[in-house]
């Protein structure tokens, strides 16, 4: 029997996870989305490791400082590991668009950062997020599948989802885990 490769999920934080309430920077102002521990344990039993990759240009921009966006991710991590969730890695940009660095997406630096991290094949992984800079990170790194979460675009080219949770997507790939799209 050949092995199957290791396949991750990377799912953008504010917007899919959390809600999103520009530039979450107080860990109070944490909240899950309702269904997403959900979302997550299914993932997992699933086989994907789970990623967070999230553009925090709220750092370079003074709203809240690489501390607070600190307590903002133990926050999570506390909230989901109560529902027996954890992520194999959290990878963040501090950086505005102005900054042109390779990490913020749409360009696929944190993809890439955590498939070297974690040992996924990014074919065979899959991407969720609320906006077309997350696809088209997804698209640029080589991710198999990328989920639109929530009241994006629903025409979004090379995007699954689009005006569904992140529950309804991981529904929808687990039901129809289909090819894998280049």
């Amino acid at each position: 029997m050949i092995p199957q490769p290791r396949r991750a999920a990377f799912l953008d934080r504010d917007g899919v996870i959390n809600h999103d309430l520009s530039y979450v920077g107080r860990a109070e102002d944490f909240v899950l989305i309702d269904g997403v521990a959900e979302a997550l344990r299914r993932l997992r039993d699933a086989g994907y490791v789970l990623v967070v990759v999230t553009n925090q240009s709220g750092i370079s921009r003074g709203y809240y400082s690489k501390v607070d966006y600190e307590r903002v991710t133990e926050r999570m991590t506390e909230l989901l590991a109560a529902h027996g969730v954890a992520f194999a890695a959290i990878i963040h940009c501090p950086h505005a668009p102005a900054d042109r660095c390779a990490c913020r997406k749409p360009q696929p630096g944190m993809l890439l950062d955590g498939a070297a991290i974690t040992g996924v094949s990014l074919r065979d992984s899959v991407l969720f997020g609320d906006k077309p800079s997350d696809i088209a990170a997804g698209r640029a790194a080589g991710v198999g599948r990328c989920f639109l979460v929530g009241p994006g675009e629903p025409a979004l080219v090379g995007a699954e989802g689009g005006g569904a949770d992140l529950l309804a997507c991981v529904r929808s790939l687990l039901a129809d885990p289909g090819e894998t799209m280049v």
